[in-house]
């Protein structure tokens, strides 16, 4: 189905229900008081409400300007001249510990009028997060910093739980899709050297559908990604943002998604993520929990994430966020091992 306009009919399995509910209002409200910015909602993510329910959140961090302009991104493209807020670390890192969030996503735009790409920013931000959030998970979505290594150490210095960085799209569309200064092989290379820097760290890759590929380049796409030793890939149908930007040329069926998952499995990932809504931060903090927490342990992986949902809450309002009202008896249950059902710590 070629040239899909922006407001072309889209198959029925694309459609989901407007996000709301107490808990998706209360972190919007909570991200705005904060000053905090949200790639959940600046991409119109389709998953917002359902990620932000379970407690995951995805933050941009040095600004909202890319050095780079790929074809499939409403990212503003231009140059920040080197602009940079020294205070966004502590910022960031405060105003996440104040959320009842479980994992959250640090990603950011790339950052090639930065002599590190901006390496050590998000690396003091991983840092502090993890000086004050001890229970969060922290996952890292960085560009490719041109490919430096010592700009990739540098980040994986600040210890996020999850290396991510993008492919985005198979070998033979790069050029049509990425800005010129990405590559195929370069992503590949970023992959390789963040695992050979940290081997028992989970590394993860996405890759977007419906731009041109064949099935056949998938699968070839996945195992390179795997010969990288990617641990975690997420596969997820790429919707035309505006009309400016890159046409939809095929609408690929739950079922073909269905296939991609088994393929990556059999090919040795720990998790493939493979849906048409699927994206980079995808249930990003049960992805975790099932790879690495509790593998092939569904019982015990559902009963974690609602402990750990429930701590992050409690540990929120240690720092006077949205659950500062949760009562002092809630809290030593909690100190005490005691677990309190999630539904008595959200905000009434």
């Amino acid at each position: 189905m070629a040239n899909e306009s922006r407001f072309s009919p889209k198959p029925s399995w694309l459609k989901v229900r407007a996000p709301g509910g107490e808990r998706y209002t209360e972190l919007k409200a909570t991200f705005r008081a904060l000053d905090l910015h949200t790639v959940c909602e600046e991409a119109r993510c389709p998953n917002v409400g359902e990620c932000w329910r379970e407690g995951t959140a995805t933050v941009m961090l040095l600004g909202d300007t890319c050095t780079r302009a790929c074809r499939f991104c409403a990212v503003t493209s231009g140059n920040p001249r080197g602009a940079v807020d020294g205070r966004e670390p502590e910022h960031v890192a405060r105003a996440i510990a104040k959320m009842g969030l479980q994992y959250v996503v640090l990603t950011m735009v790339d950052r090639d009028d930065l002599l590190d790409g901006g390496a050590s920013h998000v690396a003091r931000t991983v840092r502090r997060l993890r000086d004050l959030r001890p229970d969060l998970l922290v996952e890292t979505l960085v560009g490719d910093f041109g490919g430096r290594k010592g700009d990739i150490r540098e980040l994986l210095e600040g210890e996020p739980h999850v290396f991510a960085h993008n492919v985005e799209v198979v070998e033979r569309l790069q050029r049509t899709v990425r800005d010129v200064r990405c590559s195929y092989a370069q992503s590949l290379d970023v992959l390789a050297h963040a695992k050979r820097i940290r081997p028992s760290g989970l590394t993860k890759s996405s890759l977007m559908v419906g731009v041109g590929e064949t099935d056949a380049e998938i699968l070839e796409c996945l195992g390179h990604l795997r010969e990288v030793g990617v641990d975690v890939v997420t596969i997820g149908q790429y919707l035309r943002p505006t009309p400016k930007h890159l046409p939809v040329e095929r609408f690929v069926t739950p079922e073909g998604f269905a296939r991609f998952a088994e393929a990556g499995l059999a090919l040795g990932f720990a998790y493939v993520a493979s849906a048409p809504l699927a994206r980079s931060s995808y249930k990003a903090a049960e992805v975790f929990v099932r790879s690495v927490l509790r593998p092939n342990d569904p019982e015990g992986a559902e009963k974690l994430l609602a402990e750990r949902a429930a701590e992050a809450r409690v540990r929120a309002a240690a720092f006077g966020g949205p659950m500062a009202e949760a009562t002092m008896s809630e809290l030593a249950a909690r100190a005490t091992g005691t677990l309190v059902p999630a539904e008595s710590l959200v905000r009434r």
